[in-house]
């Protein structure tokens, strides 16, 4: 793996890596904290027809999966505070409609475009220079938010509604979260792919739940187990020529088992 740095694409894959890791382990915990894990998913899956909409339209990718997984992010939060005892439904719907959306219009696109399988399951050591110009403008973007506005994500995000009574606007920051889950999702989308990005926004997560005893030190930790287990998978994903979506998240989930095993023997 050693003189595999020395290229150009495992340079970019690398970087791409910890950038999402750091990304993926900030709003994973704010996902998991805020029980959004289900919502994340409708957005991940529906965010396909972003992908589509790109295709068909010939446009940036990463443009229009963006675009398409906010709308999609702004829609699930007007949705969710209006028809609470309904969420599953529209989750479902809103999940449904987005693939099938993406579905069509690639259906539609003259010829067959080599990359689209990329989008669904990841392949990282595909990353070029502009999709990390785009992945760190998203990856600056939301620590400049985290940071400007962690005071009141952290109330909200543990008491809603003693923060609602202190005169924060619960449902702007709900919503502000679930664009932030969107973001993030886009710029996880060539690491993990669209169809495995819960995973790492929740395995990482679950690990650093249970060892820190704040939201800071939780977003820390994962992101840095995060970044561990995305190495990894690429360094396997490399050398036995394997799916690195795939690769990454078999890591994770071998690192929580035994995570697992050891903290309960203890």
């Amino acid at each position: 793996m050693l003189e595999a740095l020395s290229y150009e694409f495992i340079q970019n894959a690398i970087i791409a890596g910890i950038l999402v890791s750091l990304v993926c382990g900030i709003i994973g915990s704010l996902i998991v904290v805020n029980r959004m894990v289900f919502l994340a998913g409708g957005i991940a899956h529906a965010a396909y027809g972003g992908i589509g909409i790109a295709i068909f339209a010939g446009f940036s990718i990463f443009l229009g999966t963006t675009l398409f997984a906010v709308v999609t992010a702004l829609i699930m939060a007007f949705v969710t505070i209006k028809q609470r005892e309904n969420i599953d439904t529209f989750i479902g719907l809103i999940w449904a409609v987005g693939m099938a959306i993406g579905i069509i219009l690639v259906d539609l696109t003259p010829g067959y475009n080599v990359d689209l399988m990329s989008y669904l399951f990841g392949s990282i050591l595909a990353v070029n220079r502009e999709d990390l110009y785009f992945m760190g403008a998203l990856f600056t973007i939301i620590v400049f938010v985290m940071t400007f506005w962690y005071r009141d994500i952290l109330s909200v995000s543990y008491d809603s509604e003693y923060a609602a009574l202190s005169g924060i606007n619960v449902n702007f920051f709900y919503t502000l979260i679930l664009i932030l889950s969107a973001l993030t999702v886009v710029i996880a989308i060539k690491v993990v792919g669209l169809i495995l990005v819960i995973a790492l926004l929740t395995i990482p997560i679950y690990i650093a739940q249970t060892i820190s005893s704040s939201l800071y030190v939780m977003m820390i930790i994962s992101g840095l187990a995060a970044s561990v287990f995305t190495i990894t998978g690429l360094w396997l994903s490399y050398s036995f020529d394997l799916t690195s979506g795939a690769s990454i998240i078999l890591v994770s989930a071998a690192a929580l088992t035994v995570f697992m095993i050891i903290h309960r023997l203890r």
